[in-house]
């Protein structure tokens, strides 16, 4: 990857922090530091992490770093661009509105300051509060706990359903590598009939790209389902969903 770079000469180079498919937690502080020397800007996109790991943009050394809301027990519509000051300060607004304008004549504008330059108009003032107020909570919790938490229900997760389902595929490493995701797929039966009867079970599932279809070429799946994990995830809903594999199994050996 290194010469890779080198030969490409990129000026951003962006990459997941963990893969909201095989759950991959990627050495993230390492790649930074080859995209660096090779003379790249780096963008994290830490969407899957934020919520899952323990995060420290300064140790990373990423020069931006993106996360959602929505996967962090906050309202949808809300998330967090952080980025070196100085980048932030040379770089122009993107949109236009109030408050990101210091002064406005009739031949030129003087932008604001950062963060409020990127700002415009009125933003979604109750969203911001609960993005806010999760944060607070996940933080009052710990993260280290949450990953500890989250690291064993993948274990148990892994080590059930290939007990209970024999012939599961199983993507992406083992537990002490992975988030709190676990995409499979049960060979001959596709995911999204997968989904749809372990729906009728209670059991909620994502089904399809997962928005990574270039993984799932690179895999040679049409699709896959996937189990997701989170603070409130317990062992009893692992086996409810090993439970709702073994009738899907039933029904389509029928």
């Amino acid at each position: 990857m290194y010469e890779a770079l080198l030969h490409l000469r990129p000026k951003l180079v962006a990459f997941t922090h963990v893969s909201n498919m095989l759950g991959t937690i990627n050495p993230v502080r390492e790649l930074t530091r080859m995209a660096h020397e090779a003379g790249a800007l780096v963008l994290v996109d830490g969407a899957q992490a934020v919520p899952h790991v323990p995060v420290d943009v300064a140790e990373i050394g990423a020069d931006f770093y993106v996360f959602s809301g929505h996967k962090m027990l906050a309202p949808t519509g809300s998330g967090a661009l952080w980025a070196r000051r100085e980048l932030l300060e040379a770089m122009p607004p993107f949109m236009a509105g109030g408050d990101m304008i210091r002064e406005v004549h009739l031949r030129r504008s003087e932008w604001n300051d950062v963060p409020w330059k990127f700002e415009a108009g009125t933003p979604d003032i109750a969203a911001q509060i609960g993005f806010g107020a999760a944060a607070e909570y996940l933080m009052a919790l710990g993260m280290d706990r949450v990953q500890a938490h989250e690291k064993e229900l993948a274990k148990y997760a892994i080590e059930t359903l290939r007990r209970e389902i024999p012939r599961i595929e199983i993507y992406g490493p083992e537990a002490d590598q992975r988030g709190g995701v676990v995409a499979f797929n049960v060979p001959g039966i596709h995911p999204h009939d997968v989904a749809q009867i372990l729906d009728r079970a209670g059991v909620c599932l994502r089904a399809g790209h997962h928005c990574t279809m270039p993984l799932h070429e690179r895999y040679d799946l049409a699709a896959s389902a996937r189990a997701s994990f989170n603070v409130y995830t317990v062992p009893e809903d692992i086996d409810a969903l090993a439970a709702g594999l073994r009738e899907v199994v039933r029904i389509f050996e029928r």
